[in-house]
């Protein structure tokens, strides 16, 4: 079997690159055939409001790949990156580890920002730790979220990451026949022993992209994060964050007490700073994710996550026993009080829980799911050309 994987030539550790990296090492382990294919031909930059024009016209110049491509089994690409192959005569995967019309939905415009977190973005302006508060990005979204719909309903497989996405491609008029839920995975250097014994004083961590703009921002819930590290000022804060934004980390580490922040350190290096923090607070504030690699990664080092209802953590959180579910900011510093007044005992048995669920997250367990829907795909397959030879 070989399998094109269709993606930008990037090697960010996060979102979608990590994914098909992460996917074609493993499948490659297990003898399948991977070819990385992505464009040659540079763009213009343009404007923010015609990024969604852009984004179309960066994957189809992945046409030029047309002969390569045509060597291949199958064709897997996130989204709607698969768009330009979808006439050719070989199976087309679209794989969703989230959806543009869902973080789209989740985010509010500055207007219906919940009241009590409009001042932690008034002093974010005042910082200059943001340039805006507007989301500028939204109509080029939309135009990127109408062609994922197109792309879900004609590609001959879909790949949904939670059982959140997968009900929003259902939503979307996905065949349920053609969709199917394979998680994402995290690297063989997350895995490790059960933790042994906890942090004596356990603290408030955020671990993931914190992103740079207002919309990414609001989308990951920065406001609502320093809105619960402001309301513990005595407790230890950990932030291990990927962020362009350099004014934003400075102000992060000027005015949040008890505070460390690590930005954009190395993937590989960051289980040896949570390891020792076992036992503590994991904060997972997003208003969207798809699936939330943060949240298995934080339970896999033994943190106990506080986490909104979000990606995969409805599917695998069990209230008190592995970590907590949360739907308000007050609910959330309700839940962090209990855990901060919890034993050393109680805290290594949910830590331990915690670790046991992000161990069914694997990357070669993965890997064998997502060859089943390949292997299931191609099998299925039947070419019906759109523009058949008149006679």
């Amino acid at each position: 079997m070989k399998i094109a994987f269709i993606h930008e030539k990037k090697h960010a550790g996060t979102g979608a690159y990590f994914v098909n990296g992460l996917m074609s090492e493993k499948l490659r382990e297990a003898g399948v055939s991977v070819a990385s294919v992505f464009p040659k031909s540079p763009l213009l930059r343009v404007p923010i409001p015609m990024r969604g024009l852009t984004q179309i016209l960066f994957y189809h110049a992945l046409i030029e790949s047309r002969d390569e491509v045509m060597r291949c089994d199958l064709i897997q690409g996130t989204t709607f990156t698969p768009i330009a192959f979808l006439p050719l005569p070989i199976p087309v995967v679209s794989h969703f580890g989230s959806t543009t019309w869902g973080f789209l939905k989740a985010v509010p415009l500055t207007k219906d920002v919940e009241p009590a977190l409009r001042p932690v973005w008034q002093s974010l302006l005042r910082a200059r730790a943001v340039k805006r508060l507007s989301l500028h990005t939204r109509r080029p979204l939309r135009d990127i979220a109408e062609i994922e719909r197109f792309v879900a309903t004609q590609a001959d497989a879909v790949i949904a990451t939670s059982a959140v996405v997968r009900d929003e491609l259902l939503g979307a008029g996905v065949d349920p026949r053609r969709l199917f839920v394979v998680p994402n995975a995290i690297e063989d250097f997350w895995r490790g022993p059960a933790p042994r014994t906890v942090a004596d004083e356990p603290s408030l961590v955020f671990l993931g992209r914190l992103g740079s703009d207002a919309f990414t921002l609001r989308l990951k819930g920065l406001d609502r994060l320093i809105d619960l590290y402001e309301a513990f000022p005595k407790s230890k804060k950990q932030t291990v964050a990927m962020t362009a934004n350099k004014a934003l980390a400075n102000w992060l580490r000027e005015a949040i007490p008890n505070h460390e922040l690590v930005a954009n350190m190395e993937k590989s290096e960051i289980p040896k700073v949570l390891r020792p923090l076992a036992g503590s607070i994991l904060l997972i504030p997003s208003r969207y994710e798809g699936f939330s690699l943060s949240l298995v990664e934080g339970m896999s080092q033994g943190l106990i996550p506080v986490t909104y209802p979000v990606g995969i953590a409805p599917e695998i959180i069990r209230q008190g026993e592995n970590g907590y579910l949360i739907r308000t900011q007050a609910e959330g510093k309700r839940i962090i009080r209990e855990i901060l007044r919890l034993s050393t005992e109680r805290r290594l048995e949910i830590a331990r829980e915690a670790w046991k669920t992000s161990r069914q997250f694997s990357a070669n367990t993965i890997a064998r799911k997502l060859m089943r829907v390949h292997e299931k795909t191609i099998k299925s397959h039947v070419f019906v050309d759109a523009n058949p030879p008149t006679v």
